[in-house]
């Protein structure tokens, strides 16, 4: 059985976190098939929004499975790894995906599971959800940018509550901190999920990714340089067929067909 389902339905992409015994815990084999699958998100023509869940209905991701994570205190030639910055990479420490991501988290997301969960766009949660990162109890730090997103997400007390403590959080609380979009049944958790996908694939999908990669790149950029760039963007959208055909339906009184070219 695969450590990760992943499947294409339309122009959605679905990511399935596939080790329900395991808590949905990440080893190298998930780790493996998640950079391959964000990369095939990235470089597949036909997708323009991608889903990740966990299977079952008690945990989307517990992080790594620690039991095959032991670090290994004497050193070997695995210290090399930190300077090969683009080897299977992920989207939580670094991949640059332009297409909208979903969450749809069903139960525990901890971990490297919250720190996956930060890097997404648009995040549902199931009402049992629970979040937090506590690798402060096991003597380590959450990394895959668990220590940098969550200070730019979240206010800077609530935020180092989470990391210095490392208590989890329930998911209305994590809905009123601002983390997650919305909370809803289990039962309706995929669902909503969908509902999301669906909206965002009626938008034209390359003006869908100038916004994304805009507002992301934005953030660590001076306003004039970010205004700048956005002038650059907006005139290259300008040139599109999405862009001939979005105010041609509207005229029309029509739904827009867009093709992102």
């Amino acid at each position: 059985m695969p450590a990760l389902i992943y499947e294409k339905r339309g122009h959605i992409a679905y990511l399935t976190l596939n080790r329900p015994e395991a808590m949905n815990a990440m080893n190298h084999e998930m780790y493996q098939q998640l950079s391959e699958s964000w990369i095939e998100v990235r470089d597949d023509y036909d997708v323009w929004v991608a889903i990740i869940t966990g299977a079952g209905e008690r945990s989307f991701s517990t992080g790594a499975d620690l039991k095959t994570f032991i670090p290994n205190v004497e050193g070997d030639v695995g210290k090399a790894k930190l300077w090969q910055t683009q080897a299977d990479n992920l989207l939580n420490r670094g991949l640059e995906v332009w297409k909208p991501v979903i969450a749809a988290v069903n139960g525990y997301c901890v971990a490297g599971g919250m720190t996956l969960l930060m890097a997404t766009d648009i995040r549902v949660a199931a009402e049992h959800a629970q979040f937090g990162v506590a690798e402060v109890k096991r003597g380590i730090l959450p990394g895959n940018g668990g220590t940098q997103r969550i200070i730019r997400q979240l206010p800077y007390p609530i935020a180092m509550e989470l990391l210095l403590i490392g208590d989890r959080i329930d998911a209305q609380t994590a809905l009123r901190y601002g983390l997650l979009n919305r909370v809803v049944p289990k039962e309706k958790l995929l669902e909503t999920a969908e509902e999301y996908a669906s909206r965002l694939s009626e938008n034209a999908p390359l003006a869908v990714r100038a916004i994304k990669e805009l507002a992301v790149r934005g953030t660590n950029m001076a306003l004039p340089d970010a205004l700048r760039m956005e002038e650059a963007m907006s005139h290259i959208l300008r040139s599109t067929e999405d862009a001939q055909e979005g105010p041609k339906a509207f005229a029309e009184k029509r739904k827009a067909v867009f093709k992102g070219r």
